[in-house]
């Protein structure tokens, strides 16, 4: 049994990429603790969690819980189930401050993501955790980030090297093809709040993208060659791309995750099976070995 390490947002977590690693890791056998920013409880994007608010009447009281959008957009029934199920667990509800984390005591980390920028960017931001990211990796433990996870592995520079954790490693994280959409999506549905789906928002002159997670990722490895997504030649390249399709606990094509040794990474929740399967996969095997 493995010590394995959520860090999450206290505010507008990703229900699917907190709850349904948590839900897998821990029916593989393994402990599974969390930690927060300042130690209390995180809480989930209501909007992703309910699906209310993502369509254009999501603003008025009387009608809001009727979703559309919001069923497509938003959190599946088993995420909403798990996540749930993990606020009955008392390792959730007692979380660890991001500065009282010590290596020494855990096997694996998580990273999941979560999108809103008044909730993420504490989290996206934390120096604490940022430095016990690079503590793993130097002890060579698993780590695992999915979404806007991995900026916060990207951001995690080893004061040995001067260089991100990342760096000389294979990626993948939320694209910009999945963060442009959402975003041209939510500026319609959402029209009063239209950048409700980006983190950072480009400053003017700057191109689209600029300050979308697949930049900043990429600008953090030894090459641009080194940021991955799914391939043309993939025979379920439409079902992993569409937006339309997530894994399940059966049915893994339509997720893209990326191994690298001991750390793996994931796009979206529409991932969110697989990559969990495969960090747990990374612990019953031991120290894993680098991919070439």
């Amino acid at each position: 049994m493995a010590r394995v390490l959520i860090a999450m947002a206290q505010q507008d977590a990703d229900p699917t990429e907190v709850a349904i690693p948590w839900r897998v890791l821990r029916a593989a056998g393994h402990e599974v603790r969390f930690a927060t920013p300042d130690g209390t409880r995180g809480h989930a994007d209501a909007l992703m969690l309910t699906g209310e608010g993502l369509d254009p009447w999501g603003f008025v009281p009387g009608i809001k819980r009727l979703t559309v959008v919001g069923r497509l957009l938003g959190a599946r029934r088993d995420a909403r189930e798990a996540w749930r199920a993990m606020e009955r667990d008392a390792a959730f509800l007692s979380p660890r401050r991001f500065d009282a984390l010590s290596a020494d005591d855990f096997d694996a980390l998580v990273l999941p993501g979560g999108h809103r920028a008044r909730g993420i960017r504490p989290y996206l931001e934390s120096e604490a955790l940022q430095a016990f990211v690079v503590a793993m990796f130097e002890a060579e433990k698993p780590v695992g980030a999915i979404c806007h996870g991995v900026v916060v592995a990207a951001r995690a520079v080893s004061p040995t090297t001067g260089r991100s954790v990342l760096y000389g490693r294979k990626t993948t994280s939320l694209t910009w093809a999945q963060e442009g959409l959402a975003w041209t999506i939510g500026g319609v549905v959402r029209f009063w709040d239209g950048d409700y789906y980006r983190t950072y928002v480009e400053a003017p002159g700057e191109p689209a993208g600029a300050r979308g997670v697949e930049a900043e990722v990429t600008a953090a490895l030894a090459s641009p060659t080194d940021y991955r997504d799914v391939p043309r030649s993939d025979p379920e390249h439409r079902r992993k791309t569409d937006g339309l399709h997530r894994d399940t606990a059966d049915d893994a094509r339509p997720a893209f995750v990326v191994r690298d040794g001991n750390y793996v990474s994931a796009r979206w929740p529409g991932d969110a099976y697989t990559f969990a399967k495969t960090l747990a996969d990374v612990l019953a095997e031991g120290r894993g070995e680098r991919t070439p």
